[in-house]
């Protein structure tokens, strides 16, 4: 049997990983001495709420070798194969972790795929390795495949509120005064490389998903592969979201849909939405 382990930054709940036959393996949040398991202890909406009341920003902690070696070593014992696929190597540490333990396991077939991405772009390519295991594909057909998909995997987003960036330390207080002030939307994403970046900013949200409907018209998606909506504690948004983008992405596929969680949602705050997809090659 081929096993896909992800981690909690994917932020696949637990009853599509539960559908998909995915081994999820949750991150740890610290609110100041408390700690919880993003998901298991707390769940979006309470982090969420925590987030708005507290003045510190959480932090979270990679998982190390130890935590992914007993899942590896059970399964790989039982003559299974694994595939990982986790958060960027460029965002946490939790990928060479999975290394360390792949190399530390004694026996049996374990691949680790750096995804590049993180949240429910993630969560995108867990779907693709999930479809390619149930059409039959051998666990390293299926990593050397999600890894080529994963340097062609875009994540967009529009941010609602300036504060957490602020709280962050991403961008002065002043900045974020005055952009408070005049409305603006940053644009970020996560580029081929892994990493977060900073690429526009608009006056409003409906400008936000303009900005980013203009972009994949310049890099278009390419319509076999899954497209993932998100969204951080704001539901309702996701509609619009769609909507605004339901023209440039003529997908063949029904969407992967996600709520961002504790390791990006620290730094995006509520409110943010936005678009996963795999660029056309």
């Amino acid at each position: 049997m081929i096993r896909i382990i992800t981690d909690g930054t994917s932020d696949l709940s637990a009853q599509r990983a539960a559908e998909l036959g995915i081994d999820v393996m949750p991150m740890r949040v610290f609110f100041g001495p408390e700690s919880f398991l993003d998901g298991v202890d707390i769940t979006r909406e309470e982090f969420f709420r925590r987030l708005a009341s507290s003045e510190e920003l959480p932090t979270t902690s990679q998982l190390n070798p130890d935590d992914f070696l007993e899942l590896f070593q059970r399964y790989t014992d039982q003559g299974d194969q694994v595939v990982g696929i986790f958060i960027s190597s460029q965002l946490s540490g939790t990928c060479q972790s999975a290394c360390i333990a792949r190399d530390m396991a004694e026996g049996g077939e374990i691949h680790v795929v750096d995804s590049r991405t993180v949240t429910f772009a993630l969560a995108l390519l867990v779907e693709e390795a999930a479809a390619m295991r149930d059409e039959g594909m051998s666990a390293a057909q299926i990593a050397a495949q999600v890894e080529a998909l994963a340097q062609r995997t875009r994540l967009l987003a529009v941010v609602d509120t300036l504060t957490y960036l602020k709280k962050g330390g991403r961008i002065s207080a002043a900045t974020a005064a005055v952009g408070g002030l005049l409305g603006i939307k940053p644009i970020v994403g996560v580029d081929s490389r892994g990493t977060v970046e900073a690429l526009g900013k608009a006056r409003s949200m409906a400008a936000g998903l303009e900005w980013i409907a203009a972009h994949i018209r310049k890099e278009p998606a390419d319509p076999a592969r899954l497209v993932g909506f998100g969204h951080s504690d704001s539901p309702d948004r996701l509609p619009m979201c769609m909507d605004a983008l339901s023209q440039v992405l003529p997908q063949q596929r029904p969407a992967v849909i996600g709520s961002i969680g504790a390791v990006v949602g620290t730094h995006v705050g509520p409110g943010a939405v936005g678009v996963a997809y795999i660029a056309a090659e």
